[in-house]
């Protein structure tokens, strides 16, 4: 029995970093937040809001309610 990927021309994707490195390098209320998540989240993707949020001038407060505020709508979303 041959594998889904040995049927397909797409190439795979590795992975460049260590998943616990990532989380590892996140500034330490980033890293607190993630803990508690309700859902889990890559540390690629609050990295990146984290860095946006930053360039703008916001608070860690500030970016740790635009975290809980788009975590409520995602389960809000998906709830049955």
């Amino acid at each position: 029995m041959t594998s889904n990927l040995g049927q397909t021309a797409l190439r795979r994707k590795k992975s460049t970093q260590d998943p616990m490195r990532a989380y590892d390098s996140l500034p330490r209320p980033l890293r607190l937040w993630l803990a508690n998540a309700a859902m889990p989240w890559s540390p690629k993707s609050c990295e990146r809001i984290w860095r946006r949020a930053r360039a703008r001038g916001e608070t860690t407060p500030a970016i740790l309610a635009k975290l809980d505020r788009a975590e409520t709508a995602t389960l809000a979303k998906h709830q049955i």
